[in-house]
């Protein structure tokens, strides 16, 4: 149990620093190449942040839990909105520009609902996955298009760094958010199965919070320096590559069967989370998600947790 705990501790604390160099080095990165704040957050640093939940899910079809694979994609999603916005929103608060409101998040909304009508017989299979695979990239066409219609309202406060340097700080924080999420996820995994807990639980908990930890990062990060487009991108481009990659990969190396409470429980959250997050948006004008709609998200995200721990155990 001992290397676990340090492997946690460790992990947490280069999590922080590397989070901090990668926003630094993607913000830098989009100055440079004349790419808008939003479209860095909808492409790269979601990319980047989901990293970690690709490689699990790659790993876990590897060794046949696809369930596991399953519940972390879906587990990541419910984290992303509930734990991750709504601690950025607490800590600080964040416009939402139109483009968002009417474009990305729609967008997101529907990639969810595509995913629960194909996860609705409890069934995961090669089709299925592969309509994923399309979902995601039609996504990302999409998302490049937002860069020649994506006006930022916020003001930039980024250093002036040379190309080599910014993207420099991109691929290392990146190594290093990858790294360190995946020393959290091995520590936080192996004291959990100690434990006896089931596949789908540490898909839906542990996994999904320690995977969903770069995105946190990243996001409060972006948040603290200005960089809202970056924050909120993050998460909506992060669903989107975990319900159209990470979701996706178990299905393509065989059927994956699913039990009832995946969907019942899991999966409806994670959809009524998605329609809550849209709803905040049109709460104020301009639109902004502040403190009271972040408490509320963290509220939703302990009672889940909360329930996982009581099914888990009864």
């Amino acid at each position: 149990m001992l290397y676990p705990i340090i492997s946690l501790v460790i992990g947490l604390i280069v999590l922080v620093w590397s989070a901090d160099k990668f926003v630094f080095g993607a913000a830098s990165t989009a100055k440079n190449f004349g790419m808008s704040p939003l479209l860095i957050g909808l492409t790269i640093v979601s990319f980047g942040t989901s990293a970690p939940e690709i490689l699990v899910s790659i790993m876990a079809t590897l060794d046949d839990v696809g369930t596991l694979a399953i519940g972390n994609a879906i587990g990541s999603n419910i984290a992303n909105i509930a734990l991750v916005l709504g601690a950025t929103a607490l800590i600080a608060p964040l416009p939402v520009i139109n483009t968002v409101r009417y474009k990305e998040m729609p967008l997101m909304l529907g990639v969810t609902i595509l995913a629960g009508a194909l996860l609705f017989n409890l069934r995961l299979d090669m089709l299925d996955s592969i309509i994923l695979f399309i979902a995601l990239i039609i996504s990302l066409i999409i998302f490049s298009r937002t860069q020649s219609d994506s006006l930022s309202n916020e003001e930039e406060d980024i250093a002036k760094i040379s190309t080599t340097k910014s993207i420099i700080w991109l691929v290392l924080g990146l190594i290093l958010l990858v790294a360190s999420s995946k020393a959290l996820v091995w520590g936080a995994t192996e004291i959990a199965v100690s434990l006896g807990v089931s596949d789908l639980i540490i898909g839906l908990t542990i996994v999904a919070i320690g995977t969903s930890l770069p995105e946190l990062a990243a996001s409060i990060t972006s948040a603290l320096k200005g960089h809202h487009d970056i924050a909120i991108g993050n998460i909506i481009g992060s669903n989107i590559f975990n319900l159209g990659a990470v979701m996706a990969i178990p299905g393509l190396a065989a059927p994956i069967l699913l039990e009832s409470e995946v969907f019942n429980r899991d999966f409806l959250l994670m959809l009524a989370l998605s329609l809550l997050l849209l709803a905040f948006c049109f709460l104020r004008k301009p639109a902004s998600i502040k403190r009271p709609e972040g408490a509320i998200l963290i509220a939703i995200y302990v009672i889940y947790m909360l329930v996982l721990y009581i099914t888990s155990t009864a």
